[in-house]
């Protein structure tokens, strides 16, 4: 009995001194995971001519790449080698493969999203069936944010695999309005009044020159369609501001803007 609570001992000694170990070394590998990550960031974020999406994917790479040897060298302090544990896995590669398959398209994608460089930090994109503003890139994820500021966080490998609209891309955008004016009204005081309104905005560009044409005779209304080229950062506040300044303008020139109506007969 004696003999048995001896080497009972002495096992919790031997094994409990290598998993404390172990234990000490993954923390300190975790620590100096964090660390590192922020030192490259800030080192990174001195130099003005990196964007902020390489920034942290860098960081992001290098950290769980401590993380990863941390992992190891705890496995090999308890006892555990890991060559056995690549053996175990290469002989379930298949199944292995399929459930890592994911995490690893992430990070190729990732790694094609940061060579490409379809979109930066700061642009406002659509991807995966979301829109918003990216954030970050990061060794799995992208994070965007909507107009609103809710955060979305989408797999690299969807982003990657998907269709990528960037607003933010060039320099210019071209602002559309269809604006609609009644059979009564005279098409060319409308659009000299159209007129009058985009030459009073400086926000547009005189080249591209403006378009205002009539685009349809629609069932109820003349349509006339404006097209006017904006500095991207200008596209919402003179989509907004037009949008009044055409109403008011239309209405204070006599015109009428046509609206859906019903005539309802009542039989007695």
């Amino acid at each position: 009995m004696n003999i048995n609570t001896q080497q009972i001992l002495d096992l919790i000694v031997t094994y409990g001194l290598k998993i404390v170990t172990g234990l000490i070394i993954l923390f300190i590998g975790i620590k100096i995971a964090g660390f590192t990550d922020r030192k490259i960031e800030n080192l990174l974020h001195k130099k003005a001519d990196i964007d902020e999406m390489l920034v942290k994917f860098l960081s992001n790479l290098v950290r769980y790449t401590i993380i990863a040897f941390s992992v190891a060298a705890f496995l090999n302090q308890v006892g555990i080698q890991t060559a056995s544990i690549i053996a175990v896995l290469g002989t379930a590669g298949l199944a292995v493969g399929l459930a890592i398959q994911g995490t690893l398209s992430n990070i190729a994608a990732g790694v094609m999203l940061l060579i490409f460089r379809p979109f930066r930090t700061g642009n406002y994109v659509e991807v995966g069936g979301h829109g918003g503003t990216v954030k970050a890139l990061s060794l799995f994820t992208t994070e965007l944010a909507t107009p609103d500021n809710v955060q979305i966080i989408i797999p690299n490998n969807s982003v990657w695999g998907n269709s990528i609209v960037n607003y933010s891309f060039h320099d210019t955008r071209r602002v559309d309005f269809i604006l609609s004016i009644s059979y009564s009204d005279n098409i060319s005081t409308g659009i000299d009044t159209i007129r009058r309104v985009i030459d009073g905005e400086t926000r547009i560009q005189k080249t591209p020159e403006p378009q205002i044409v009539v685009s349809e005779l629609a069932a109820s209304s003349v349509d006339i369609t404006v097209r006017a080229w904006v500095e991207k950062d200008n596209y919402w506040p003179v989509k907004f501001d037009l949008t009044r300044q055409f109403k008011e303008n239309l209405e204070a020139a006599g015109l009428h803007i046509p609206f859906p109506q019903q005539d309802i007969h009542l039989i007695r």
